[in-house]
């Protein structure tokens, strides 16, 4: 039995490299350089698998096997077998099943670029740049991204715990509750005439939700909104083609973005439609260091367009280009596929993101106003005043307003600053 493996093995494996050589790999590569690397992948491959401590499938080691090869070029390269691929698929349709956090690698770890508005990671308090040490007492280092997702990834219902380490804080678990996760890729609120658009994630249906969301807005108005904020913090990115459109809603002509692959021969760029619709209103988008990839994009597409004014913190830097490649066999049979990283994108004043992401115009850190220890009092509040109304000295603007102080320091002064180029721009006008 053992002599037979063997030899089929050896037997597969120079197949293997014959047809690599002679029929799929390019002219230029077939050296004899190549052929003795694909020689000493050939012995390791048989070694493996004869030798290690466990049985091991050759399926599954050829998986490992082109996974390795692929993650170790850089954090967002990968191999997907066939329902790792169909997973994806979910992914980007806006409804699947886990924790609800959008991660990568660093140093080792599993870094969170930021949890999902909504999400039982969102509720527990995860926050972007936690690293996760441990998934359910089994450390992360040494396992790649796809192992990490794998063990992350279960029913709906079960239990999960995670190790956390945050900076400032002693390491602690947290212990999440797998959901099937439903994105609700837009939400809108209006405050004191100032239209709040916030994008969670780009899906398959974030442009036609944020059509509806700034319809809506202007129908609860009257088309008299004085302008707009777009909230991307924590948005951990998506589709490339919902970031160009999201883009070109509020642009009327010009590039959105580049993408440039190893040469010059592989480069696209995507240029927005004409119309603008809010009408050329003031715009601000929020970022911090959880805003990536789809979100940068955006973001920096309004900046360089003197568009929107970007206000909050330098976002990720995630600014480069995956493509799905889809494998078959040789009798045309689905083999899952690889996720390489093929270009990077450039802002349209031909800045890199990847790296840098993007600097905001108004840099303000999150934070809140303490409460005054002194009580201040106004006319109002006097007994007796003239005009007073006992039972209605607040209107719910400046209730909004004040919970909007305390809860939300960044999206509070974005308001700030709209009501202030909205004055700004009457008395200019009379």
């Amino acid at each position: 039995m053992y002599k037979i493996i063997k030899i089929n093995i050896n037997l597969i494996i120079k197949l293997l490299l014959v047809f690599y050589l002679f029929i799929a790999l390019p002219a230029k590569s077939k050296t004899k350089e190549t052929l003795r690397l694909l020689d000493l992948f050939g012995k390791a491959f048989e070694r493996t698998y004869e030798d290690y401590v466990e049985e091991i499938t050759e399926e599954e080691l050829i998986e490992k096997a082109i996974n390795g090869m692929l993650s170790n070029l850089d954090p967002h390269s990968g191999y997907m077998n066939e329902e790792t691929f169909r997973e994806m698929q979910i992914d980007t349709s806006g409804k699947f099943g886990g924790l609800g956090i959008q991660i990568t690698m660093d140093e080792g770890f599993v870094k969170i670029i930021s949890p999902i508005d909504d999400t039982p990671a969102y509720k527990a308090g995860l926050k972007s740049g936690d690293l996760i040490t441990q998934i359910d007492s089994i450390p992360v280092l040494g396992l790649t991204l796809r192992e990490a997702v794998d063990l992350m990834r279960g029913k709906p219902g079960e239990k999960i715990t995670i190790t956390i380490a945050r900076e400032g804080l002693e390491i602690f678990n947290v212990t999440l509750v797998r959901e099937i996760i439903k994105i609700q890729s837009v939400k809108h609120e209006i405050y004191n005439n100032v239209a709040y658009l916030r994008i969670s994630s780009f899906t398959e249906r974030t442009e036609d939700e944020l059509n509806k969301a700034i319809n809506k807005v202007k129908k609860n108005l009257s088309n008299n909104e004085i302008g707009y904020i777009l909230d991307l913090r924590s948005n951990p990115g998506g589709l490339l083609t919902e970031a160009v459109a999201v883009s070109d809603i509020f642009l009327k002509k010009g590039d959105i973005v580049a993408t440039k692959g190893r040469n010059d021969r592989n480069v696209r760029i995507y240029r927005a439609k004409a119309g603008d619709l809010i009408k050329n209103k003031p715009l601000v988008v929020l970022i911090n260091g959880g805003s990536a990839s789809a979100s940068e994009i955006v973001a920096g597409a309004l900046q360089d367009h003197k568009r929107a004014i970007i206000l909050g913190t330098k976002s990720f830097g995630k600014g480069s280009v995956q493509s799905i490649i889809p494998l078959m066999d040789y009798n045309r049979k689905k083999q899952g596929a690889i996720k390489l990283t093929t270009a990077r994108y450039y802002t349209p004043s031909g800045k890199s993101i990847q790296a840098k992401g993007i600097e905001p115009d108004i840099f303000i850190e999150q934070g809140k106003f303490e409460s005054n220890e002194l009580e201040l009092y106004s006319e109002s509040d006097l007994r007796g005043s003239l005009d007073s109304d006992s039972t209605d000295r607040k209107s719910d603007n400046n209730d909004n307003k004040l919970n909007l102080i305390y809860q939300d320091y960044q999206l509070s002064r974005a308001i700030d600053l709209i009501t202030a180029l909205s004055i700004s721009e009457s008395i200019t006008t009379n």
